[in-house]
């Protein structure tokens, strides 16, 4: 990693007094999940994306599922309560988060929107999610996530 590169990500951990792991690579405009994954060295279902999504009633949700899987919109609208959910525009994603496209983060959001992790997080020790920006990730126990960010575990992802 570059001489101590911190992004806000970091700083709201270390604010908190939560124990991460960084890890920085080159980026790639378009590089998948799965990519960043094999990068990383470990398996997809460790490796987390964030989608935000907006419900019928208008309120923005957060959702936190494993690279390889898609979010099932049907099982998230119903883990928020909502008659339906559909994924944000990307433009929409800098100024409602303060994040840009693969570098969105659960953690230190412009707002904090009610967010959802999907129940196989707490399978593992630690897990990734970005670190807020395009090239770094944190890994982190999933049980100092949920508490940070105050997330749900659900079932959210379709099945295979």
């Amino acid at each position: 990693m570059k001489k101590e590169e911190k992004t806000n990500v970091m700083r709201v951990l270390d604010g908190k007094k939560i124990t991460y792991t960084s890890h920085s690579y080159e980026p790639d405009a378009t590089m998948s999940g799965g990519e960043i994954a094999v990068i990383l060295g470990e398996p997809l279902e460790k490796v987390f994306k964030t989608l935000v999504t907006q419900g019928k009633s208008g309120q923005y949700y957060v959702f936190v599922v494993p690279v390889n899987a898609e979010l099932d919109l049907k099982k998230a609208a119903k883990a928020c309560g909502e008659k339906a959910v559909s994924m944000i525009k990307q433009k929409e994603l800098l100024p409602l988060t303060g994040y840009v496209h693969g570098g969105c983060s659960p953690i230190g959001m412009k707002k904090q929107f009610r967010t959802f992790i999907h129940k196989t997080a707490s399978d593992y020790d630690k897990i990734y999610v970005s670190a807020g920006k395009v090239g770094f990730q944190v890994e982190l126990s999933p049980k100092d996530l949920i508490a940070v960010v105050r997330c749900i575990e659900a079932d959210i992802v379709t099945d295979a």
